[in-house]
């Protein structure tokens, strides 16, 4: 092995004392590849088998909380308690080829699609449509359904610790329900949720709080709580890097066991609300965080040398997500010493060897720019 990847190796122990085998995660990717009634299908399993052995733990890809939360077609469900058999098999799935299995749970809101949500009921924070082409304007929650979402957040954790997960991570990232209450563009209530940065806040903060509550209850100490966030939006009136830095200040004090920033690329660079632009966001998260909590990195990280650049920042852990469909031995052929065998475009060809869903197969395929090579 090239020793300038040993800190790729090294173990780290999370603050409750839980300790991954290296620093190298699987980030939560959709695949668009359950069964039509939410179970995790063959595809599935056989997929996230095949990309579990060399990381130390494995991020799923999103579960809903609760039937009006459906993101995605054909996404696996985690809002009944009959969904437990199917959660489990994925959990372990995962454990059996050594990675720790974290569920990430999350609703939709206004971005998901009508005819996946009874009665195409659209909800979010604000009666405010996404900037997107053809986007619907969503129903305002009201302070009574808020707190129940609040609710489902928790009983979805219950259900990951009955499955036997090792942990859940809070999906508050990439615009849906948890961001698009904390972000000024969506989120123009006049109650107790809505208006300041900090009253912003109280719906994710409520989850955090309410899932530390479940945790407590019903798992032990080693049970992981993450949260996943991206730093800021598109839209002028949305999130700044400024606010961002609040919200992460603040999930810094909570009994959380790591925090994850989304990035499409790791070392891009705030546009909004802070002074330095040449400062990259991961810089200005590190600094905000000051060793409180872990910070997970990610973004189009496809050579060892883009992680050794990543590691170098001072982040403790990193997130690999296209890259494990491209590659999904990249952990061990780095381990191998045989980095320069890492590939880094997907290969059209192979499919079956990569073992990747049909559905997820071909929206990379028909998504020019989203995958090297593609």
């Amino acid at each position: 092995m090239n020793p300038s990847n040993q800190k790729f190796f090294s173990p780290y122990t999370f603050n409750n004392g839980v300790q991954l085998k290296n620093r190298i995660i699987m980030a939560p990717m959709t695949n668009y590849s359950s069964n039509p009634d939410g179970t995790v299908s063959e595809e599935e399993l056989a997929y996230y088998a095949r990309r579990s052995k060399d990381v130390s733990m494995v991020i799923t890809a999103c579960t809903y909380v609760t039937p009006n939360g459906k993101g995605f077609h054909n996404e696996f469900a985690g809002d009944r308690d009959e969904m437990i058999p199917s959660l489990s098999q994925l959990a372990k799935t995962i454990q059996s080829q050594g990675a720790k299995a974290i569920l990430q749970i999350f609703h939709g809101g206004r971005m998901c699609p009508p005819e996946l949500v009874p009665h195409g009921d659209i909800v979010s924070a604000s009666a405010v449509p996404a900037e997107v082409a053809g986007a619907k304007t969503p129903r305002a929650l009201t302070e009574t359904e808020v707190e129940e979402i609040v609710d489902a957040f928790g009983e979805t954790a219950r259900r990951a610790i009955e499955a036997g997960y090792d942990g859940v991570e809070i999906h508050g990232a990439n615009g849906y329900l948890i961001q698009q209450f904390f972000s000024p563009h969506s989120n123009q209530r006049d109650d107790r949720f809505g208006g300041s940065v900090e009253k912003r806040m109280t719906f994710p903060l409520a989850i955090v709080e309410k899932i530390t509550e479940v945790v407590k209850e019903h798992a032990d100490d080693s049970f992981i709580v993450g949260y996943r966030f991206s730093p800021e939006e598109a839209e002028t009136t949305g999130i700044t890097m400024a606010d961002t830095i609040k919200l992460v200040d603040t999930l810094a004090e909570k009994d959380l066991d790591y925090l994850h920033v989304s990035l499409q690329h790791f070392l891009s660079k705030a546009r909004r609300g802070v002074e330095d632009v040449n400062k990259t966001r991961i810089d200005y998260l590190l600094e905000t965080i000051d060793n409180r909590v872990p910070l997970i990195g990610v973004g189009s990280i496809y050579s060892a040398e883009d992680a050794r650049k990543a590691f170098e920042t001072g982040v403790p852990l990193l997130a690999l997500g296209r890259e494990l469909i491209i590659d999904p031995d990249w952990v061990q052929k780095v381990a191998e010493g045989r980095e320069d065998e890492i590939v880094t475009e997907i290969n059209k060809d192979k499919q079956e060897e990569l073992v990747v869903p049909g559905p997820l197969w071909n929206v990379i395929m028909n998504t020019p720019g989203w995958f090297p090579g593609v």
